[in-house]
């Protein structure tokens, strides 16, 4: 389709204005989630942790995060996203820098459920934030825009946080300990700012032209409207719909895939032998190429309009990634197979989270985003606590590894098994259609 003058300014403005913005406040999000990796690397010692504590705390983030998933998308639904966004940025900024004082594994734990209850309602209220402002055709693409802060984030959060470790014995603290204070003051900034800058309707967009804002106001209630008669709106039905299950237990193995490699990865590179600083300089290879990746292939699926192999064919990607990652012996094998990695994970996501909005809107999307998000996210649980379980077991990182793979195995099947249902209904459906 063609597109309009008014129509390519309005979306290269709303990019411009939208995107950095986002990118950089899920920057910030990702760093404070999993920067306990970095933190373990002379934290673990201190602390007298073993691997499955370190695999279980980092993990039970999610649990909190599942909890009060819904909830949060829900009151963002109702409240606005800027308002919302500012109070999630500024409560986890807080127990984010309270991590400097853990003092065992309660402590711990009970900080990392903690953080992971504070930040319940970012992830999917962007997600459903730019529902609200890019037509569909778009929106893998700048869904793919955004997740590309979480591989940026480790590829220059990782020396960043190798760097932080060299400040122990500063003022008394711990290198670890200054690591976890500085990297929470950005959200805590970033909080103020949110509630400042960001435009929650395109209604209320002053910062638009006024055919601008009204070809996108136009634009997106034509969309909402089209799917009226097939998309689901309510509360129940978002939560219920077989489709929001299936795409969270897809999510599920990308989120076990993708806080694999931010909580382990420090550690696996580490056991070769490695600095702390040229660990962080090495964990920072594979997600710089990730984010190239991710851009072309969220493109293309944008272009075709295809979504399931775009999400099959990443995930297969990853697994075969993790087999190898288990089998790598030295420094070059193993940066490969985490490329390898970070590529699949990083790719599967954007296609994967253009679908809900496709079937669902208004508080169906709300709760539908949300549920598969907080259900999904407890792979990053699943993930790193079968890792840190398994390597205390066996001494090695293979079995978890190969756990891993075996969940990004099931989310290819289980994207397959979805579309081909889907498939089935849209038949029903146009048979229907004729006979009418």
């Amino acid at each position: 389709m063609e597109e309009s003058e008014v129509q390519k300014r309005t979306l290269r403005r709303i990019s411009w204005r939208i995107i950095p913005f986002i990118m950089l406040l899920y920057f910030i999000a990702y760093i404070d989630r999993v920067n306990i990796g970095f933190a373990s690397l002379t934290m673990n010692k201190d602390l007298g942790f073993t691997a499955s504590m370190l695999g279980f705390g980092a993990g039970i983030f999610f649990w909190g995060y599942f909890l009060f998933e819904v909830p949060s998308n829900l009151v963002l639904h109702k409240v606005g996203a800027r308002l919302w966004i500012a109070r999630v940025m500024v409560t986890w900024g807080i127990i984010s820098g309270a991590m400097a004082f853990v003092q065992g594994p309660t402590s711990f734990y009970v900080l990392r459920f903690l953080l992971g209850a504070s930040e319940a309602g970012f992830f999917p209220g962007i997600i459903l934030y730019l529902s609200y402002w890019f037509p569909a055709r778009h929106r893998a693409g700048v869904t793919a825009l955004f997740m590309g802060a979480a591989p940026i984030s480790t590829a220059l959060g990782s020396p960043i946080s190798a760097a932080l470790l060299e400040m122990n014995g500063v003022l008394g603290l711990a290198g670890w300990q200054w690591l976890f204070i500085i990297e929470a003051i950005p959200a805590l900034i970033l909080g103020v700012v949110v509630f400042f800058y960001m435009t929650d309707k395109p209604e209320q967009a002053t910062w638009l032209k006024d055919d601008e804002r009204n070809w996108l106001v136009s634009a997106m209630n034509a969309e909402v409207a089209s799917k009226a008669a097939e998309a689901e709106h309510s509360f129940i039905r978002g939560m219920a719909d077989k489709r929001v299950i299936a795409l969270a237990l897809i999510y599920f193995g990308t989120s076990a895939g993708l806080y694999t490699l931010g909580i382990w990865a420090p550690q696996i590179i580490k056991q070769l032998g490695m600095s702390s600083m040229m660990v962080g300089f090495l964990n920072a290879i594979p997600p710089t190429v990730s984010v190239v990746a991710m851009f072309f292939w969220s493109r293309h699926s944008d272009r075709t309009g295809e979504r399931t192999w775009h999400v099959i064919l990443a995930c297969l990607l990853a697994s075969a990634g993790l087999v190898i990652a288990g089998n790598a012996s030295g420094v070059v094998g193993l940066i490969a197979a985490l490329t390898l990695v970070n590529v699949g994970i990083s790719c599967a996501k954007p296609p994967l989270w253009s679908m809900p909005t496709m079937f669902l809107s208004g508080a169906a999307a709300a709760t539908g985003i949300a549920t598969i998000n907080s259900i999904g996210n407890l792979g990053g649980f699943a993930g790193p606590a079968m890792i840190g379980w398994i390597k205390d077991k066996t001494g090695s990182f293979t079995g978890g590894l190969y756990f891993v793979a075996a969940l990004l195995v099931f989310s290819a099947v289980l994207t397959l098994l979805l579309a081909r249902s889907q498939n089935r209904k849209d038949a029903v459906a146009c048979a229907q259609a004729a006979g009418d």
